[in-house]
């Protein structure tokens, strides 16, 4: 083993950049080109990554602090046959990098136009009425990079090298620079457009000054940029993505209202301050960053800003600006239909009619009635209503209930369902499947979803893995999770991962019900009360304990030929248990 420090690569021409993000801790097993830190000058953040394999024993920095090329960022463990060249020359495997992909900069005292061929020069004398086109200048070999804010409107005065625009690449974001002074006549990008060396970005009109935009210091960001243009994305813990992944639940298939920035921005409108890998988790879960306030050095974003924010609105303390001018238009009260070309909601004084009572419908309520909206307008529904019989089953279950007594474990026909559900989706794997875009996505696990009903409303924790687990198991495990949802304490971890959820009314009643399918799966099964019924044998009728059965599916995946055998093997299993062992 070999303790090697990990340096900071060439980074052009900043000097004493601040720290803004520690990405790894004491401890951490990194790989070579993952990120280390992020850092930030004036005009741009990057991720500075790792030069080798190893384990984190010591880190050399904290945020705040100020590096520059050679400092020591930490101290790495690494095996004895760690590739010593690549251990011992951290600057010179980003700095190749970028030297490859990018002009070197020319001496500070011949100042070049090289990067701004394309950019017209300004005329020796001062113009008052020409019109200047402001092009993108020399941004390394990235191609088509996005704008993601638009820092001027038309009709602002513009300096020379005041920031027009703001782009950004897989790893970094830039700031583009104006190369004359003027007013701005017209912007020539909008946010989400795509952008390259050359690409004409605004028109500006009046006095122009004399050009000194500095080619140096985009060529300084673009090394800068470029040198860590092969690091690996920083990846979120598995904890942290559950906490505010869209759970397959009615109650937790959260979904942020979509977020689109203004094309110009108001004078009163603020840029949120976050790191590319910070903007691009917030854009994955439609949070819109002008809305967080920053935890970080001066206020800047981070990751757990994004989560909190995130956890509050699923927990209903907090809601973004989209859902209040909505004013809660997913529940029936207060949705207008004018969005889906409807008669207006009528609006009633039933306070005329006689006494009433307001009560505020419960945070749950709230959230699900939201997901269940949506899912029943944009999932083609259709249910298959059937019956199975479970006369022999229900003896078996009570019997080994009995048998079970001393454990405390009681055994439900749910565990046994979710048996039964679990082999008839390894039989029909369409059924454990989801929708993404014009894919198909097939999962080779078994987590399934059961609805709990609690004080506060429904709830559905998830049995993972329910394939590689018994019966007793499931049952065990079942009354720890509906445990936890009637007392409240269920976690966001495990109300998430479903890919088939049960919803039972046995132990209330009814026959047949058309449960309304949890995005983004593709299926649900509703099952009622059973009841003893007369069936024919084909002597004589006899009393058979009959369970209805009745399973909604998604008919853009899902034909009804495939769903009437679904049923049909489904109530095979429950009449017959032994065949999931087929």
């Amino acid at each position: 083993m070999a303790l090697i420090e990990i340096k900071v690569p060439d980074i052009g021409d900043f000097a004493d950049v601040s720290v803004i993000e520690l990405l790894v801790k004491p401890g951490d097993s990194v790989k070579q080109e993952q990120s280390l830190i992020t850092v930030e000058s004036d005009k741009a953040s990057m991720e500075i990554p790792c030069s080798a394999n190893g384990i984190v024993r010591e880190l050399k920095v904290k945020l705040g602090d100020k590096v520059h090329e050679g400092s020591v960022l930490l101290m790495l463990e690494t095996s004895g046959e760690q590739n010593t060249s690549t251990a011992q020359s951290t600057s010179s495997s980003s700095a190749s990098v970028a030297t490859s992909s990018a002009p070197t900069p020319s001496a500070p005292s011949a100042p070049t136009t090289a990067p701004l061929a394309n950019v017209p020069t300004a005329s020796a004398q001062p113009s008052t009425s020409s019109l200047v086109e402001v092009k993108v200048p020399d941004i390394g070999d990235f191609k088509d990079v996005s704008v993601i804010e638009l820092l001027v409107k038309p009709g602002d005065a513009i300096e020379v090298d005041q920031s027009l625009i703001t782009i950004e690449s897989d790893k970094a974001s830039m700031e583009i620079p104006s190369s004359a002074a003027g007013v701005l006549k017209e912007l020539k990008v909008k946010i989400g457009d795509k952008v390259n060396i050359g690409d004409l970005l605004a028109v500006l009109s009046g006095s122009i000054k004399e050009q000194s935009f500095s080619s140096a210091s985009v060529q300084s960001q673009n090394q800068a940029i470029q040198s860590n243009s092969t690091a690996q994305a920083s990846v979120i813990s598995s904890a942290a993505n559950t906490s505010v992944a869209a759970p397959a639940s009615a109650v937790s298939t959260i979904q942020l209202p979509s977020h689109q920035p203004a094309n110009a921005l108001s004078a009163d409108t603020k840029i949120p301050h976050a790191s590319p890998s910070v903007r691009k988790f917030a854009r994955e879960l439609a949070v819109p960053l002008e809305e967080l306030k920053g935890s970080g050095p001066k206020g800047r974003i981070t990751y757990e800003d994004v989560q909190s924010f995130t956890r509050s609105v699923m927990q209903g303390t907090a809601s973004t600006k989209a859902q209040q001018s909505k004013g809660g238009s997913s529940q029936g009260g207060s949705a207008s239909g004018a969005a889906l070309g409807l008669l207006p909601w009528p609006v009633v004084d039933f306070a005329k009619f006689g006494p009433i009572e307001r009560k505020p419908i419960s945070r749950i309520k709230k959230i699900s009635g939201a997901n269940l909206h949506r899912n029943w307008v944009m999932i083609p529904h259709v249910t298959n209503h059937d019956d199975a019989d479970i006369t022999e089953l229900e003896a078996f279950r009570v019997s080994t209930n009995k048998e079970n007594e001393k454990s405390g474990v009681k055994v439900t026909m749910l565990a046994f369902l979710i048996k039964a559900c679990v082999a008839c989706l390894k039989k029909f794997p369409e059924f454990n499947s989801s929708l993404d875009g014009g894919d198909l996505v097939y999962k080779s696990y078994y987590n399934i979803g059961f609805a709990a009903d609690t004080p506060n409303g429904l709830m559905v924790p998830v049995i993972k893995n329910a394939d590689t687990k018994g019966v007793l198991q499931i049952s065990q495990e079942m009354g720890e999770l509906a445990k936890k949802a009637r007392d409240g304490k269920l976690s966001p971890a495990e109300m998430t991962g479903a890919t088939f959820t049960i919803s039972s009314l046995g132990g209330i009643g009814g026959r047949y019900f058309n449960p309304i399918i949890n995005a983004p799966e593709v299926s649900i099964l509703g099952v009622c009360k059973s009841t003893h019924q007369p069936v024919w044998n084909g002597r004589e009728f006899t009393p058979r304990l009959m369970l209805p059965l009745s399973l909604s599916w998604d008919h853009r995946v899902i034909d009804g030929a495939a769903a009437a055998r679904f049923n049909a093997h489904l109530g095979q299993i429950l009449s017959d248990f032994r065949r999931v062992l087929l």
